[in-house]
């Protein structure tokens, strides 16, 4: 039997049954989702490869930095 719709406090319709775990499943589902990419991200953070990350990371700054400063330079 679906969800039976009653008069509630104040005369306000209320629905009496299994319809309420209709209406939280998507919330409930979208947060076990996101706890589990938190999850995913923060273990996935350092490791092995990390050092890689950061050379990788510090190169691309470095060559950026020269250019960034050239065209400073070429503004004035």
């Amino acid at each position: 039997m679906p969800g039976v719709l009653l008069e509630g406090p104040g005369g306000c319709p209320t629905l009496v049954g299994m319809d309420y775990i209709a209406a939280l499943t998507p919330s409930a589902v979208m947060a076990v989702a996101f706890t589990a990419l938190i999850v995913t991200i923060v273990k996935s953070q350092g490791g092995a490869n990390k050092a890689k990350e950061d050379a990788a990371v510090d190169a691309v700054y470095a060559q950026a930095a020269p250019e960034a400063s050239t065209e400073s330079e070429a503004r004035v």
